[in-house]
């Protein structure tokens, strides 16, 4: 496996966490130092001779990591193929049937046993009453039932859990939608889930008879209540174990993506489990397939195979002070080691990138991938934000390939090819093939957006294009503005670019909409570079602008 920008698991003769019986054994597992992240001072870059127009804000030279060619959210039998296949389905049809049945059936009791559960408890904020919660043990053989209807009809276990006191937290892999009805059966925990769960239909019920801890993965208020929830259950006894899929999104279980850190901040000891589906014709992963067409998929299998194996407790180092990151590694080497797959940095915001690139058609999705957590790390960048700028980059029209030449380039950016935007362009073409990529593209624009006079600068671009003195530019303040760096731009020319600053179409630009613009474009900021440097610009502005060279 030496596939670039991998960590490769540790694989020896003998599995590190082989079965064991024994549920109380507890395991220090060694982390390894990270690689330092390069240093941008371009340097050692192949390309340092090129003028970088983004010098007056101290940005050196751009480093882009080599990109992986895994797709871990693909599932390899999307389509039908084969006459085997076709035969089984033709004959499992009927079977397909009965299964339907019985989940609609299981899903129903389980559903009327968790009702008559939550029947007027009302404090929910305090563990559910033991007499509750042997009454759930109706809606836990329920959801056996659905895994047997799903064709799951024998789940092979390895080792045993560790009790709730030794390892209050549970972590997982998450490949399907399978894994949380087992732990249901099985643990019966506290789940973390999305707070959309709560509104799907029969399943919103059942996750509430769990004492759910609720999350919006895009909201930092919710995401420290939920540690804090997570951290209050752990610590208390009378509340079931705590349940969480650390990937935050289902994967193929061909490897191991980045970790979120809700399960380790509290600092409690880990049980890791890992999850496997052994198959040959149909991959049981819920990747880029529907739901519908999943369960079809295992509706009419004879049968479907599941492994759960139960790591050693995983605890945080005592020796040392060892931050949530660290643990969260050492935690996910043990699982990438346990299942003998290789660990990326890939996370839920590649899928964001992915489900955008598909839904404008793109011929092929995962070429638009970046290894979202390595980013988030290095500039501090949202998933969000990267969905943002994909959205920029989809708008110059990319090949088939996923490359943008620079024709596309400076029209949606509304710049005229000319000196300066084959400066800007040639900043993100690090291997010179007049094309760049969107991961190239992405790079580029976060190492500029989080310089740390960006920001200063483009509100002393505002400032100083108001030649007017109003707290607005005109279309004739911008033109005159950036003439030093783009000359020779047609009146259309500067009407775009104007349009472009102008987000709310008031036909004049605020402080707002050119702070806006400028963050959604901060390539565009090298526009305003003679106007920050002019020697006209007084002493203060121009060392505090070049106070990082």
């Amino acid at each position: 496996m030496t596939e670039p920008n991998l960590t490769t698991p540790l694989i020896a003769d003998a599995p590190i966490s082989g079965p064991s019986d024994e549920s109380q054994v507890t395991i220090t597992i060694d982390d390894g130092q990270d690689p330092p992240e390069p240093q941008n001072n371009g340097a050692n870059h192949p390309h340092f001779g090129i003028d970088n127009p983004f010098e007056f804000l101290g940005a050196g030279a751009l480093d882009v990591p080599d990109s992986s060619t895994i797709d871990p959210f693909k599932n390899h039998t999307e389509k039908i193929e084969g006459v085997y296949e076709w035969l089984k389905i033709a004959i499992c049809v009927p079977l397909a049937i009965l299964r339907l049945v019985l989940f609609g059936l299981s899903l129903l009791v389980g559903y009327v046993a968790t009702k008559c559960v939550l029947w007027g408890w009302k404090d929910r904020q305090n563990p559910m009453p033991k007499w509750r919660c042997r009454l759930m043990w109706v809606t836990r053989i329920c959801a056996r039932c659905i895994l047997f209807s799903f064709g799951y009809h024998w789940i092979k276990r390895r080792g045993k859990p560790a009790p709730r006191e030794t390892a209050p937290i549970v972590v997982s892999n998450h490949v399907s939608y399978i894994e949380p009805i087992f732990f249901f059966y099985e643990l019966f925990p506290t789940i973390v889930a999305s707070e959309s769960h709560d509104s799907m239909p029969f399943v919103g019920t059942i996750i509430r008879a769990m004492q759910v801890i609720y999350v919006d993965r895009f909201s930092p208020s919710s995401r420290k209540i939920a540690v804090n929830e997570i951290k209050r259950k752990a610590s208390s006894d009378r509340f079931p174990r705590v349940l969480l899929f650390p990937e935050g999104t289902t994967t193929n279980g061909r490897l191991v993506i980045s970790f979120q850190l809700g399960a380790f901040i509290p600092g409690y000891p880990i049980l890791p489990v890992v999850v496997r589906y052994p198959h040959v014709h149909f991959d049981q992963s819920w990747g880029n397939i529907t739901l519908g067409k999943l369960m079809f998929r295992m509706f009419t299998q004879f049968h479907n195979f599941m492994e759960v194996e139960y790591l050693p407790v995983v605890t945080p180092l005592e020796d040392r002070k060892e931050n949530a990151f660290h643990f969260a590694q050492r935690n996910s080497r043990a699982m990438a080691s346990a299942l003998n797959v290789v660990q990326t940095s890939h996370s839920h915001g590649d899928l964001m990138l992915i489900a955008k690139a598909s839904e404008s058609k793109q011929e092929n999705p995962s070429l638009y991938m970046v290894e979202m957590a390595r980013l988030e790390s290095r500039f501090r960048l949202s998933s969000l934000e990267a969905v943002g700028f994909l959205d920029t980059f989809l708008s110059m029209n990319p090949d088939s390939s996923g490359h943008v030449k620079i024709h596309d380039f400076c029209r949606a950016l509304r710049l005229k090819t000319c000196s300066l935007s084959e400066r800007i362009f040639g900043f993100l073409d690090l291997e010179r093939k007049g094309k760049i990529t969107f991961k190239q593209f992405l790079y580029g624009s976060a190492h500029v957006l989080k310089q740390p006079l960006f920001r200063h600068a483009c509100e002393l671009a505002f400032t100083k294009c108001q030649i007017g003195g109003n707290d607005y530019i005109s279309e004739q303040e911008l033109g005159d503005s950036i003439a030093q760096a783009a000359a020779d731009l047609n009146a259309d020319e500067i009407c775009g670019l104007f349009e472009l600053f102008d987000t709310d179409d008031d036909r004049r630009i605020s402080k707002n909409d050119f702070l806006t613009c400028l963050r959604k474009n901060p390539l565009l900021i090298a526009l305003f570079s003679p106007l920050l440097t002019h020697e006209d610009s007084s002493d203060v502005d121009r060392d505090t602008l070049k106070e990082t060279l």
